[in-house]
């Protein structure tokens, strides 16, 4: 692993900076220090000037409206902008370019990638995520989802959940069941689905916070265009897996940088309980510190093999399990820490709702109660902590696969479920 950045990397991160320096208000301490009421806007605004100065995809090729920028400018960028607590994306975005706009690229026709990036990139098409389901668990590939070609159209029936801002988007990238008489893995297509239809039916879960950030949605006999496939037809398998590899590999280097701050405020926070000196309190911190460094190294050797041009592979589960785990276990400590006080309510919440808050949110009870809250299903979403142990176990250790009841058809293995 390299640990060094080339020493012409310093004019490009000069650079960044200065395109900061301009553009950003007076007294910016942060996106998190903005009022909710706020942030959106700001956000909405802000992705008008990255989009005006190509800087909204930057590592995508000129032609289809990017920059142009290699993996370690656009890496540097990246972290300029989470030091200084600045998002490099508008809303819903993160779903949009980084996920689907990406796997777009990876794996589209020239006809899909000419219609939806530059729909992407102007904000006409704002996507989100249709992966899980009620009765899959987190055995992804068993999803029920169906779809059915019907001469130009696929029809698809079935029900996804947790679907991340599913309330926002007009658009779905979704896996459905197309063919379920083969191995459950190889009958599942990677679709591209239009919301704004009859349908389609979302309904937000809100959470115990008063937040929506997830929901269910539903298809009734949906429609979706048949070229409207991603990757080929029973080849969703593969194109899932390259979107979870953009999902958890294009921001590596910077992942640690939020949690930093919210060490920070937690450091504050005993202080101002008069529990700095407290062995067990030092104890924890000790080991937040180590952890958030590891965090820091794994970004760094992320960045090595993508530099080497290797995409994300099951190694990024570790990254996974570490940061939901660690973000459980400091809320866990910061309630802990404020004992009675822990109680008092629920804060104004942050722009992106998962993970660690963004830099700048006020260091309050209330805000450490919401983030209490929303680091329970980051143990959960974008692969359970359980699922992440075994891709470790299996892919990156080479351990024994756990025994496997049901590697027949789908079909087999529903009717051994029932």
């Amino acid at each position: 692993m390299d640990l060094s950045y080339p020493a012409e990397s310093d004019a490009f991160r000069q650079r960044m900076n200065d395109f900061l320096d301009e553009h950003l208000p007076d007294g910016w301490q942060g996106i998190g220090a903005l009022p909710e009421a706020e942030q959106h806007q700001w956000q909405k605004q802000w992705r008008e000037v990255l989009s005006e100065h190509q800087l909204l995809a930057p590592n995508w090729p000129a032609e289809y409206g990017g920059a142009g920028l290699t993996q370690l400018e656009h890496t540097i960028l990246n972290e300029e902008f989470a030091k200084r607590g600045v998002p490099t994306m508008g809303p819903n975005d993160g779903f949009s370019i980084s996920m689907v706009g990406n796997t777009i690229l990876h794996w589209g026709t020239e006809e899909q990638k000419r219609h939806y990036i530059p729909r992407i990139l102007d904000g006409t098409d704002v996507w989100c995520q249709g992966y899980s389901e009620p009765n899959s668990g987190s055995d992804l590939a068993n999803l029920g989802c169906k779809a059915d070609l019907d001469g130009d159209e696929w029809i698809i029936n079935g029900q996804k959940i947790w679907t991340s801002a599913g309330m926002h988007g007009n658009m779905i990238f979704t896996l459905c069941r197309t063919d379920p008489d083969v191995p459950k893995h190889k009958g599942i297509s990677f679709m591209l689905v239009p919301m704004d239809q009859p349908g389609v039916e979302v309904r937000p879960i809100t959470n115990i916070t008063g937040k929506d950030h997830f929901c269910e949605v539903f298809f009734s006999d949906a429609r979706c265009p048949k070229d409207n496939v991603l990757g080929g037809t029973n080849n969703g398998w593969a194109v899932a897996n390259t979107l979870l590899g953009f999902e958890r590999g294009v921001r590596a280097t910077v992942l640690s940088l939020p949690f930093r701050a919210e060490l920070d405020n937690f450091i504050e926070l005993a202080r101002q309980h008069g529990k700095l000196d407290d062995p067990m309190v030092r104890q924890d911190i000790a080991r937040f510190h180590t952890t958030v460094e590891i965090m820091k190294w794994q970004g760094q050797q992320a960045l090595t093999r993508r530099l080497k041009g290797e995409m994300p592979g099951p190694e990024s589960s570790i990254g996974k399990l570490l940061w939901s785990t660690y973000h459980k276990q400091i809320t866990e400590a910061a309630i802990n820490l404020a004992g009675p006080a822990g109680q008092i309510g629920f804060g104004e919440g942050s722009v992106n709702g998962l993970g660690a808050p963004p830099i700048g949110t006020p260091n309050t009870i209330p805000n450490w109660m919401d983030s209490f809250f929303i680091a329970r299903p980051g143990t959960i979403y974008a692969g359970t902590s359980e699922v992440q142990k075994n891709i470790i176990g299996e892919r990156v250790l080479g351990l024994p696969k756990e025994p496997r009841s049901d590697s027949g058809t789908w079909k087999e293995s529903q009717a051994a479920y029932s």
